[in-house]
Order: C-alpha cells, then sequence, then structure tokens
C-alpha cells in the first residue's frame, strides 16, 4: 500500500469516526508525535507558560479549575473561545507535564 493509498485509507475512516474517537486519535498521534497540537509556550506570552493556542488561557489555570470541580462543560462556558479539542489537548499536556503544571499551580496561588 503505497502512502497516499494509506492516507485515503485513514481519511476514509476518520469520516466514520464520532468527534470523540477523532479526539482520543489526536492524542495517541500527538504523543506518537512527542507534540501537543493546540498548545504553545512563547517567553513574549505569560512568561513561558503553556497556553491555548488563540488565546492566553494557561493550561495551569484550567488545570487547577478542574481540580476544583469545574467540568468540561463548565470551563467551556466560562471561556467562549475555547472549544472541546483544546480541553482534550489541555489534559494530555497537564498529563505528560504533571509537575510543571503543579508548580505554575502552586506559584499562583502563592500569588
Amino acid at each position: 500500500m503505497t502512502d497516499s493509498a494509506t492516507l485515503r485509507e485513514a481519511e476514509a475512516l476518520l469520516t466514520r469516526m464520532s468527534p470523540a474517537e477523532k479526539a482520543t486519535l489526536l492524542q495517541w498521534v500527538a504523543r506518537d508525535l512527542g507534540a501537543f497540537p493546540g498548545i504553545a509556550s512563547d517567553p513574549a506570552v505569560l512568561g513561558g507558560e503553556a497556553v491555548i493556542v488563540r488565546t492566553r488561557i494557561p493550561v495551569w489555570a484550567l488545570a487547577r479549575m478542574r481540580q476544583l470541580g469545574a467540568t468540561d462543560a463548565d470551563l467551556l462556558r466560562a471561556y467562549p473561545t475555547l472549544r472541546a479539542e483544546d480541553l482534550v489537548n489541555a489534559w494530555a499536556y497537564a498529563r505528560a507535564h504533571r509537575a510543571e503544571i503543579e508548580a505554575q499551580i502552586a506559584e499562583n496561588e502563592a500569588a
């Protein structure tokens, strides 16, 4: 099977997947690539903290709200610029960078 045939097969599978299945697949691909799509770190934005692209919403802030009991639906209502896939990406990033996120939460709560 050629690369283009593989891509066509993948595209056909994607059209049959639910949004939740696509989000899970996106996590697998991101983990395989060692990347976190939708998450950016720029020293010029919030001192380089990981944020959701298109926003200045730090991943640690979302993680802290989740620790305090906010659901994904609560977060999507509170931040209209967020999309469900942003939260999927944020949770994957937070799991992979647990120590970093915990340190940022502690630092911001001490301030």
